[in-house]
């Protein structure tokens, strides 16, 4: 080992998920066992730019016995900050001067694709740092800390709000978090036996949803004892019509990395569908068939959108995500102590601590179609004509890669 890595600092940075504290935890733990030094920075790269004017808590036995891995969020804080974009021609020496101020060597960086970024902008300033992969949105070139949680909260949440749908005869479109890749609204909603689920993979064919949204529905509703009937939609925030725009209702507004806030696609979907129902003449004897329609009251079915939002970043970690949040964080001291640096952990697996460059683990990975594919041979309706799957078949290899 590299003697020369006495302490290290701990920051956690952009959007908070399951499994950061499990990082903590990680980088802690095997500090100790290696007589490392360890402390947090709170309140990510704001926390890096501002070190010079506090002393970062030093995380002993007794500290991180406080902290628990299976809750969400992060004891260190965060915050949405570019480095490069700080208006300081000094900031990279400030930042150096702080390091060295408090005598740390190297730097353990929890986060996603824009904290990747900074990454690799403090390593080419000659600041030892190690990227450990984080984000529920599953687009980083290798698993990363929260997807699991994430995508386990987005399944149960709609699952359950199936019960009062069912109730009332809704249909109701449950948004979630992604950004520009649709991995969570896809494995939540297969996860909670969603009917639709729009992507930003796949440009949105309304006429489409509306078609299997009617069937569905319709078939539910006349082969219940009670006359019961629902439809539930997962969608993505970054969803796209059939030109390929995304949807926003606050187009102006962006955040710190010049990512376009959206907002507001549940609601699309749902006037979408309501002015396709508006013009099917079907619908009056459809629901006075089964005693259900009121002349001016009950007219069509109901539809509702829900935004979980940051429900599904809060509350607890899956199992999954402690798991590799240790091994994310206990993996990035082993290789800071090997002066390994500017790298993300890709994992541990039996004695071998893998990694690939930051650069290559930030570029942003999507759905693949293939896979929708299968699933629209199980009747799952991804907003277009379904395509046919055409499977190969290959004996595995025995490696397992979760979410790739």
């Amino acid at each position: 080992m590299d003697t020369k890595i006495k302490k290290i600092g701990i920051i956690t940075s952009g959007g908070d998920c399951g499994g950061l504290n499990a990082v903590i935890m990680g980088a802690t733990k095997m500090g100790h066992h290696l007589g490392i030094e360890i402390c947090l920075i709170p309140n990510g790269y704001a926390g890096l730019y501002n070190l010079e004017t506090f002393v970062p808590p030093v995380l002993d036995e007794f500290k991180i016995d406080k902290i628990y891995s299976g809750l969400a969020g992060s004891e260190a804080g965060h915050s949405r900050v570019k480095i490069s974009k700080i208006n300081d021609t000094d900031k990279y020496e400030r930042i150096k001067r702080g390091l060295k101020k408090h005598n740390i060597d190297g730097l353990v960086i929890a986060g996603g694709d824009d904290t990747g970024s900074v990454v690799v902008d403090l390593t080419n300033q000659g600041i030892p740092c190690i990227h450990v992969p984080k984000t529920m949105d599953l687009d980083l070139q290798t698993y990363s800390v929260g997807g699991d949680s994430t995508i386990n909260r987005i399944s149960r949440f709609t699952r359950d709000l199936r019960t009062t749908g069912s109730t009332h005869n809704r249909a109701l479109i449950v948004e979630v978090f992604g950004r520009y890749a649709g991995h969570t609204a896809f494995r939540g909603g297969i996860g909670a036996d969603a009917d639709c689920i729009l992507i930003p993979e796949i440009a949105v064919d309304f006429k489409v949803v509306y078609e299997h949204f009617k069937k569905v529905y319709t078939e539910r509703l006349l082969h219940s004892d009670v006359k019961g009937s629902t439809y539930i939609i997962v969608t993505a925030e970054g969803i796209k019509n059939k030109d390929g725009n995304y949807f926003t209702d606050s187009a102006s507004a962006t955040d710190s990395f010049g990512h376009q806030k959206l907002i507001g696609g549940a609601a699309y979907v749902r006037k979408q569908l309501e002015e396709y129902m508006k013009k099917d003449p079907e619908w009056e004897q459809i629901l006075k068939n089964e005693g259900i329609y009121v002349k001016d009251i009950y007219t069509l079915p109901e539809i509702r959108e829900v935004q979980l939002g940051h429900l599904v970043r809060s509350g607890e970690t899956t199992s999954y995500d402690v798991a590799f949040g240790k091994q994310g964080g206990g993996g990035a001291v082993l290789l800071l102590t090997q002066g390994i640096t500017g790298v993300t952990v890709v994992g541990v697996e039996h004695d071998i601590v893998s990694y690939i460059p930051t650069n290559e683990a930030i570029v942003q990975r999507y759905v693949d179609l293939n896979e929708i594919e299968f699933y629209e041979s199980l009747g799952v309706c991804f907003g277009r004509e379904p395509e046919p799957y055409k499977p190969s078949f290959a004996r595995h290899n025995g490696d397992i890669h979760r979410y790739m």
